[in-house]
């Protein structure tokens, strides 16, 4: 019996489409499992990455932050000693002086002929004097033979000692005549930055009273004037004195300077002094510091604010301020293990450094403290297990992402 071509050939067919069906399933299969996360071996829970850092004992130096004015070191008011009218500016409005240079001149004509009035007056008090002097001289020679009387001789002697006072009156007149007409080439006293000038040229000054002309400032260095609760003072003093904290030795009279726009200047200042006093109205004490400014970038009347240290905490452990949580039962820490644990720790902190908490008690060295990761961590099981990554400021972080991105 033959058999019917199509059947024949279906029925050869048949056996191929579950092989092709097993294949496509095979395939499916395998990249579902590609696909799928690797566990840990053993069934473990990854480790989530946390940021740390690791507790370094150290002495951290206490900076105090405080509003202060900058204030010209010397200022010098230009005045109008002799009375006149103003001829002459030669300065420039807002430029650098030096010292004993010539701003202005006033009018000197009455006052050169002043000098050559009492030269003319001191000239005809030596003459005098020279004809007392040659008549003391004679007289003196004849009271030895009993020439001339007593009293002759006395009177000659008393002309002679007056005309030697007049001449040294006359010279004094000589010397006043001369210093008022130095005083119409009016000087800067001191060295320093000039500002705009009170008067102008043809103004009458120095009548009656001295006039102002112009304010010199030496602006390098510059003081500082800034003030500081006496409590706070006086706190940093006891906790000094018990121990508590130690006296920063060199650094306690460094003194940096912030701008209004947050950058620190590139100088250092010195401390000058404290005042004795507190300032009974305020309760602050009053300081000065003394920072040099060479390019000019500071001004008198200048707002900024005053980094100083005055203390150091021995064997303190600097922490952020966001590893630390504080609470009614104290301040706490999360404590990383070598293991990925993570286990709470009561810390004793009394200071702040900027952004910074400083742990005196409760860490010991080497511990790794958790700074970042804390609403990770919220969100999966207790006893999730992690992994230590050495945390970076932001600011510290973006540095490298921005160096690489202008590569």
């Amino acid at each position: 019996m033959r058999t019917h071509p199509r059947l024949s050939s279906s029925w050869a067919l048949r056996p191929l489409l579950p092989l092709a069906v097993v294949s496509a399933l095979t395939l499916a299969a395998c990249g579902e499992h590609n696909a799928a996360p690797q566990k840990p071996a053993g069934g473990a829970a990854p480790q989530v990455p946390v940021g740390v850092v690791t507790a370094t004992p150290a002495e951290v130096g206490l900076l105090t932050e405080l509003p202060g004015r900058v204030e010209a070191s010397r200022v010098a008011e230009i005045r109008a000693r002799s009375a006149g009218i103003l001829q002459k500016r030669l300065f420039t409005e807002g430029s650098d002086v030096k010292a004993n240079q010539v701003l202005f001149e006033i009018d000197a004509a009455p006052y050169a002929a002043a000098v050559q009035s009492a030269q003319a007056n001191l000239a005809q008090a030596q003459a005098n004097a020279a004809q007392a002097a040659i008549q003391f001289e004679r007289f003196q020679a004849l009271i030895d033979t009993n020439a001339i009387s007593k009293q002759d001789f006395d009177n000659a002697k008393a002309s002679h000692l007056q005309a030697q006072a007049q001449v040294k009156a006359a010279q004094a007149s000589v010397r006043t005549a001369q210093i008022n007409l130095g005083y119409t080439k009016v000087t800067a006293p001191i060295a320093g930055r000039i500002g705009r000038a009170l008067v102008t040229e043809g103004a009458l000054v120095g009548q009656g009273e001295a006039t102002a002309l112009a304010v010199v400032q030496q602006i390098d260095p510059l003081f500082v004037n800034f003030t500081q609760s006496a409590s706070d003072a006086f706190a940093l003093r006891k906790a000094i004195q018990a121990g508590q904290l130690q006296n920063p030795g060199k650094q306690a009279g460094a003194v940096h300077i912030v701008l209004d726009d947050g950058s620190l200047y590139e100088h250092t200042g010195q401390l000058l002094f404290a005042d004795l006093s507190v300032d009974a109205s305020t309760g602050q004490v009053t300081l000065r510091a003394e920072v040099p400014n060479p390019n000019g970038l500071l001004l008198p009347g200048q707002y900024v604010r005053i980094r100083l240290e005055q203390a150091q905490v021995a064997n303190a452990i600097a922490l952020p301020q966001q590893a630390v949580t504080r609470t009614e039962q104290g301040d706490m820490v999360t404590v990383v293990s070598p293991e990925g644990a993570t286990s709470p720790r009561k810390v004793q902190v009394r200071h702040a450094d900027g952004n910074r908490w400083l742990v005196e008690d409760g860490l010991a060295a080497g511990e790794q403290v958790m700074v970042d990761g804390f609403q990770k961590l919220q969100m999966l099981p207790p006893g999730t297990p992690v992994k230590a990554v050495p945390w970076q400021a932001p600011g510290a972080a973006a540095a490298p992402s921005t160096a690489a991105a202008a590569q």
